[in-house]
């Protein structure tokens, strides 16, 4: 069977509620990779977040992280890092105007350093997976590098305001998305800046037409992955909009939907 590269989202896709992989993805992966495809991790996680499940599938390829904002190779520096932030400029004028919507706090990262406008235990908890530099403090005064992500946590009431305000001012220099409950915030970006723009470059370097590429994913940061994979396929336990752009929908995470899928497939 020709190669296929293999696009795996985490939360919600690869990982079961419990953030545990199941011993029978697990099995079918390494199958999939013995047998001559390429497995890669895409994730709106950091790499610091991630780096415990790519070893734990003993992973030697790229890794696309904060929804493609950052591509690199951790096993090889000379594959190179595609890093695409954010304009500093652009994101103090946000951070000034989303004070005006009395937002619960604003975090912004560099790729493994977090900085947050305000101090939350809650949220340092939530963002200290992976021992980052955490700086508090506001984000005028200590932020100095173009981030590659900020996080707006807000008010259920006010995303959309907020999201509303993003488009019409900053469509041109930023993409946003918003998390699902329980946490409302927004999530912002690079304009053009996703997985399938991480995924392309992966695909490119190993010679893999986007035919044979298979993407898995849940949420609306998968949305452009699975439009641009030959073969997008929704978890069972994926948003409704997210499976009406797929290609097929397999089972939910907490049924082993990637290993069904993968095993009919590709015959393993």
């Amino acid at each position: 069977m020709d190669k296929h590269l293999i696009a795996l989202d985490l939360d919600g896709t690869l990982l079961k509620d419990n953030k545990t992989i199941s011993e029978r993805t697990y099995d079918v992966i390494q199958k999939a990779k013995q047998a001559g495809h390429i497995v890669v991790i895409a994730t709106g996680r950091p790499y610091r977040a991630s780096k415990m499940y790519y070893e734990q599938l003993e992973l030697t390829t790229p890794i696309v992280n904060f929804n493609g904002a950052f591509v690199h190779h951790p096993k090889d520096d000379s594959w190179g890092m595609y890093h695409t932030p954010l304009q500093l400029e652009t994101v103090k004028e946000i951070i000034d105007v989303s004070r005006k919507y009395n937002v619960r706090n604003i975090l912004a990262e560099v790729m493994d350093d977090v900085y947050f406008h305000e101090h939350d235990e809650q949220l340092l908890d939530l963002f200290n997976l992976g021992d980052p530099n955490v700086y508090v403090g506001n984000l005028h005064d200590i932020l100095r590098k173009d981030p590659t992500s900020i996080l707006i946590l807000s008010d259920e009431q006010n995303v959309a305001r907020i999201r509303t305000y993003l488009s019409e001012v900053h469509a041109n220099v930023i993409d946003h998305r918003s998390w699902t409950a329980p946490w409302h915030v927004i999530e912002i970006v690079r304009t053009g800046v996703h997985k399938a723009f991480g995924l392309e470059k992966v695909a490119s370097f190993y010679g893999i037409p986007r035919e044979r590429v298979i993407a898995f994913g849940d949420e609306d940061n998968d949305i452009e992955m699975l439009k641009w994979a030959g073969i997008g396929v929704a978890m069972g336990n994926a948003i409704e909009p997210l499976k009406a752009v797929a290609d097929d929908v397999t089972k939910t995470n907490e049924e082993d939907g990637i290993a069904m899928y993968l095993q009919s497939l590709l015959k393993l």
